[in-house]
């Protein structure tokens, strides 16, 4: 008898995290800011408060159709800062933020589903300002997440990011090594950084 009441209490206490863990990554509970405000920006591209990362705002296109991904996900800001600062179309504009990076893809190769080449991490090629960075999936967020490169140091990167968590910064850096003739970021979620060609 005790041991099916501590099963169910055991039971109890999953669902109530379950729930917890869903109600957080899908509600506001930041009162500083309202969804839609704006937080940060990088070359005139704004980066827009989401509250919780699953939150769902609607779809944001351009003029022309083109389909820049969901408000205010992370998609949605890289895709929008590649469409206003670089004038860049994806001929694949459909995805979650992982799949940004080809596994199937070699190391400055074009990744042809984003029409850019793509880096692995770690890479031959440094970083560079602009670059579309690319993490992949967690426990708690499987569809993993992108960010735009906004500085390189010698020893580190600056990221800017829109949809991070309601109490997480628009901006984070990670250290930046340079080893056998590769560079890596030091931050092992992330897959690799995607880089506009100089002309299409």
């Amino acid at each position: 008898m005790k041991f099916k009441s501590w099963k169910y209490i055991v039971i109890g206490i999953v669902i109530l995290s379950l729930i917890s863990v869903w109600s957080f990554k899908k509600f506001n509970f930041n009162n500083n800011f309202t969804i839609g405000q704006k937080l940060d920006s990088i070359n005139g591209v704004v980066v827009y408060y989401n509250g919780g990362v699953n939150n769902v705002t609607g779809r944001n296109t351009t003029s022309d159709g083109y389909n820049l991904g969901l408000k205010y996900q992370c998609v949605e800001f890289v895709k929008r800062y590649y469409y206003e600062h670089f004038n860049h179309k994806m001929p694949d504009s459909y995805g979650h933020a992982k799949d940004f990076f080809d596994h199937s893809v070699a190391d400055g190769k074009k990744n042809e589903k984003r029409s850019l080449i793509q880096y692995t991490n770690p890479s031959l090629a440094k970083p560079k300002n602009g670059d579309l960075v690319i993490f992949s999936g967690t426990v708690f967020n499987k569809y993993g997440h992108v960010a735009i490169i906004s500085n390189v140091k010698e020893n580190e990167i600056e990221i800017i990011q829109q949809n991070p968590g309601p109490f997480s910064p628009s901006r984070v850096n990670y250290g930046l090594k340079y080893k056998d003739g590769k560079w890596h970021i030091e931050n092992e979620r992330i897959l690799g950084w995607l880089r506009k060609e100089k002309a299409e």
